[in-house]
């Protein structure tokens, strides 16, 4: 069952949307930024080797690809905020196991749930945003400013949650662990676990939508796979669809082997595994808020380079030299080399957060209001799978410049597919298709 074509949010105005769009995506990534700085090395303080740290995080991505479709239908069909509300409280216990977690298994199922949570989120909250707008301003909405409002306010809260689950642990080392039953690592995911449960609030009282008619179980049963057809449809259709998922896979990629490698590498600098956090905590945050900077920038670089499709082609490729850039400084053992990873790693955020509010910008005005979270489930599905076998693959390679520039290659050749004209060669129709009988 569809929602109807003007669905949207009753006596919800656009910039009230924005609004609301920004705070939700604002509160569902500053648990995650809590946990980025000390979550690898709480594996490794837990015994766990890099390989089994990149099978834990491959069980979140191998989760949320599993779900992504299901779920992007389930918010289709029943409506948007009830998904949000579920996967604020699955993230929650997630967090919860995280932290306390002492087996594999005890942090397997909690990376498990944290990409059903994952799977729940990475959709119903931009098609809520789209819809609300659309509905108060017809199809031809501007939509870039409030997507990139979004997305800059969720770089932020990672920046913010980064830069204080790196700090924690490092200020409740030494005196205060002794009278802790918890380790300090695990202070930021107990944190998280709190703001998970704020943003499961904020969605059910917040994120309204005009109401739908009646869903019987038996009904979403019948439409969530016939949705999820229609997502694998979606990924083989038009040009432009294609164009987002491999770009969404090479982000994917690229953010895989950041988030994997820089830990270790920053910790080796540091010489503990607390003041590793920290320093990371710190460089992760610059990372975040050259992000938000690139979101902000979105509409800008669209105007100046001319439309969405060359301002995603400038960035991936902004983003794919800072990667690179990453590599090719990977053995340096001196201030010189590490102030210029620090600049690639800042070039990789900026260029990834300019990207992505100008493609989904392309992707809304192609796809309708009734399958608008199952087409971000299927975007998110390409990032997520293509981040778990790029994990995979890098973990065992040595800290030379090979790892990060597999990691790079696919971005900038992604780039080399994105030219002018673009976006109107998009070939997508959720119609079934007819053969007309020849006369």
């Amino acid at each position: 069952m569809s929602p109807p074509p003007d669905a949207g949010t009753p006596g919800v105005g656009p910039r009230t949307a924005r609004r609301r769009y920004a705070t939700a995506c604002a509160l569902f990534w500053l648990p995650v930024g809590l946990t980025i700085a000390p979550l690898l090395l709480l594996f490794t303080e837990r015994g766990a080797t890099l390989p089994t740290v990149a099978a834990l995080f491959a069980v979140h991505s191998l989760t949320t690809v599993a779900l992504e479709l299901p779920t992007g239908g389930l918010s289709d069909v029943i409506g948007r905020r009830g998904v949000l509300t579920a996967a604020g409280v699955l993230n929650a216990a997630a967090f919860t196991l995280l932290a306390l977690g002492a087996h594999t298994w005890v942090l397997a199922t909690g990376m498990a749930l944290m990409g059903a949570g994952r799977a729940l989120s990475s959709g119903p909250a931009e098609a809520w945003y789209v819809d609300a707008v659309q509905a108060r301003q017809g199809p031809g909405a501007e939509l870039r400013t409030g997507l990139a409002r979004g997305s800059a306010a969720g770089s932020a809260a990672l920046a913010v949650g980064t830069l204080l689950g790196g700090l924690l642990p490092w200020l409740l080392a030494g005196p205060a662990a002794a009278f802790s039953p918890v380790l300090p690592l695990s202070a930021p995911p107990l944190l998280g676990a709190l703001a998970a449960l704020l943003y499961a609030g904020y969605a059910l009282l917040a994120l309204r939508e005009a109401p739908r008619a009646a869903v019987s179980p038996s009904a979403v049963l019948r439409g969530v796979p016939a949705t999820v057809v229609d997502g694998l449809r979606l990924g083989v259709s038009g040009s432009l669809v294609r164009r987002v998922l491999l770009t969404s896979a090479a982000i994917g990629g690229a953010l895989a082997a950041v988030e994997l490698l820089t830990p270790g590498r920053v910790a080796v600098l540091t010489g503990t595994v607390e003041s590793g956090a920290a320093l990371f905590a710190g460089l992760a945050c610059a990372g975040y808020a050259c992000s938000a900077l690139g979101n902000q920038l979105a509409p800008r670089v669209a105007r100046l380079t001319g439309g969405s499709a060359r301002a995603v082609r400038a960035a991936l490729a902004v983003g794919g030299g800072g990667l690179f850039l990453l590599g090719a400084t990977a053995g340096s053992s001196g201030p010189p080399g590490w102030a210029l990873g620090a600049v690639g790693y800042g070039l990789l955020y900026l260029g990834l957060g300019a990207a992505g509010p100008n493609q989904n910008d392309l992707l809304h005005r192609v796809v309708p209001s009734s399958r608008r979270a199952t087409a971000l489930s299927v975007q998110s599905l390409a990032l997520q799978l293509a981040g778990a076998l790029v994990g995979l693959v890098v973990a065992p390679l040595a800290w030379a410049p090979l790892p990060w520039w597999v990691a790079a290659a696919p971005l900038l050749v992604v780039a080399l597919l994105w030219r002018a004209g673009a976006a109107t060669r998009t070939g997508y129709d959720i119609r079934p298709r007819v053969r007309t009988p020849s006369p």
